[in-house]
């Protein structure tokens, strides 16, 4: 699903920073996979490259086959809308939209038909446990709430990985055990690929492999 080759991240400046170091592995079709490590180890840089939020300074990544180097910056684009799904540490929504506009945006913006992606939007909000709540704002949901909403927008376009990058981090203890045991179930049930930046070393529980970064390097590999 994702080989990764000799990645190196280097941010310019007058004391440029090496942030990934050389990193090979893969993911597997399938996987629930968290990246782990300390603060500035490298973890959210390395999920940027992976999602093509980001651009590696060297190395390789392929993605079901594709060689995401040689993408065009239109491709990219067009490759991010219609495989990968992103959840993100501060939700993300946007305040004006209602929980079910927020979660069909994503497939509206790819011309998708209205009516099934009106259909889809209000079949994920009932999968993530939010049936009835459609019609909310994000302001009147709790953070749990809104980072279901959030699962569900990144589910709309059925993509072949989804990304999270510390997805619990802004939740209290009830609502991050509720956000991993969905990704749990979606995972088991719907076979969805996961790659989760997390710093919570109790989540370890809830995936197949862990991969541990130090100081930009991969530090090692663990099964769960």
């Amino acid at each position: 699903m994702i080989t990764i080759q000799n990645l190196v991240k280097t941010y310019p400046g007058k004391v440029p920073t090496t942030a990934l170091k050389g990193i090979s592995t893969e993911v597997k079709d399938g996987e629930f996979v968290a990246i782990m490590g300390r603060s500035g180890s490298g973890k959210s840089t390395l999920l940027h490259q992976l999602g093509l939020l980001d651009n590696p300074t060297s190395g390789k990544i392929y993605i079901d086959g594709v060689d995401i180097a040689i993408l065009s910056d239109v491709e990219k684009t067009s490759f991010r809308l219609e495989h990968l799904g992103y959840v993100f540490q501060e939700y993300a929504l946007i305040v004006e939209f209602t929980a079910l506009e927020n979660v069909f945006l994503p497939a509206m913006a790819f011309g998708k038909d209205e009516k099934e992606y009106k259909k889809r939007a209000t079949e994920l909000l009932a999968l993530v446990g939010l049936d009835g709540r459609e019609d909310h704002y994000p302001n009147e949901l709790s953070g749990g709430e809104q980072q279901r909403v959030a699962i569900a927008r990144a589910l709309i376009n059925s993509p072949k990985i989804l990304f999270a990058d510390e997805p619990t981090a802004n939740l209290d203890t009830e609502s991050s055990k509720t956000v991993l045991d969905l990704f749990k179930k979606l995972n088991k049930e719907l076979k969805q690929t996961i790659v989760m930046v997390t710093h919570e070393p109790e989540d370890k529980k809830y995936v197949h492999k862990v991969i541990w970064i130090k100081d930009g390097l991969l530090e090692k590999e663990e099964r769960g």
